[in-house]
């Protein structure tokens, strides 16, 4: 076990190696200096030249490849070129929305899908798994922005239930509180979770399907055990294999996708953070959030690889 994870602990750091390479590359790429893209076209060579040299970008890339990077490994970044600030206390400001968004997000993803997933793979093409399949293949075709507003639409202007958007804070000091920045996160969360629960849906009833055709669940069967019994105590741990595969993937897509149901209810998270960089042309910001967003899915791929091991001990043990 330990030689499996150092394997795992060592790709995880080589591919956020290279990913710190791509995410640089890619601005220096940029035509012209990224001075002139942050100024715009009608800039003077006197103010590309003072931003340049207040940016560093006067200096060789690998020498600002190595502060940027070493900044990073010592908590520290450079300020964001719009707000003043270090990236850094922008990025964690943000990301107590997105990542508690996310969360419930992904809370609800996993219950529903597997709740209908197992349901619909125990009524193996009867009404009931015709029913579950018809129902995914609605909530994968339907954008989760244009079901956002209709959420809006219904638990907000109609029935009044919740604000329509905006986000008041987790602290009471601030007129929010626990159970109002919960209650304002919960209709954007339910709109992230409906596509992503109807393809986990999917998934795991394919799995289950697939592992309860396997030898040793008609063995069990033939011991005496219930169809029920079987499935929970044999088909389920060798089903999640897969389903943890694109959990896992559904929950880095969760933190780094979450730019437009933020922007429709308005919620200050990270999404809105790297559009609003974007429009402003803050660079600065957008390679940091950028850089954080790829070592999020490179952290989850890294965990489900360990929760592999856990399910399944043949792979710690190949």
């Amino acid at each position: 076990m330990a030689l499996f994870l150092l394997k795992r602990l060592a790709a995880f750091v080589l591919t956020l190696a290279v990913a710190s390479v791509v995410v640089f590359a890619v601005l220096e790429l940029l035509p012209g200096s990224a001075a002139e893209v942050i100024l715009g076209e009608t800039a003077t060579p006197e103010s590309v030249a003072a931003l340049e040299a207040r940016l560093g970008l006067d200096q060789p890339a690998l020498v600002r490849y190595g502060q940027w990077v070493g900044g990073l490994l010592q908590g520290r970044t450079a300020d964001s070129i719009s707000y003043g600030t270090p990236t850094a206390e922008l990025i964690v400001e943000r990301l107590q929305i997105t990542l508690p968004l996310a969360a419930m997000a992904m809370g609800l993803t996993v219950v529903l899908a597997l709740a209908l997933g197992v349901y619909a793979a125990s009524r193996h093409n009867r009404l009931g798994d015709v029913g579950v399949m018809a129902a995914s293949q609605l909530g994968i075709a339907i954008p989760n922005f244009w079901f956002a507003i209709l959420l809006i639409l219904l638990f907000a202007v109609q029935l009044h239930w919740v604000s329509a958007g905006g986000f008041p804070g987790w602290r009471e000091d601030d007129g929010g509180g626990l159970w109002a920045g919960l209650k304002a996160l919960v209709l954007p969360a339910v709109s992230l979770a409906a596509v992503q629960a109807a393809i986990l849906a999917r998934m795991t009833r394919s799995s289950v399907v697939e592992v309860m055709r396997e030898d040793f669940v008609r063995t069990a069967r033939a011991k005496g055990l219930s169809k029920r019994q079987a499935l929970w105590r044999h088909v389920l741990r060798n089903a999640m294999i897969p389903v943890l595969t694109v959990a896992g993937l559904q929950f880095a897509n969760l933190v780094t996708g979450t730019i437009v149901v933020e922007s429709v209810f308005v919620l200050p998270g990270i999404g809105r953070l790297v559009f609003q960089a974007i429009a402003n042309r803050d660079l600065v910001v957008v390679r940091d959030v950028v850089m954080l967003l790829a070592g999020v899915v490179v952290l989850v791929n890294f965990v489900v690889d360990v929760l592999y091991a856990v399910v399944d001990p043949r792979l710690r043990l190949g």
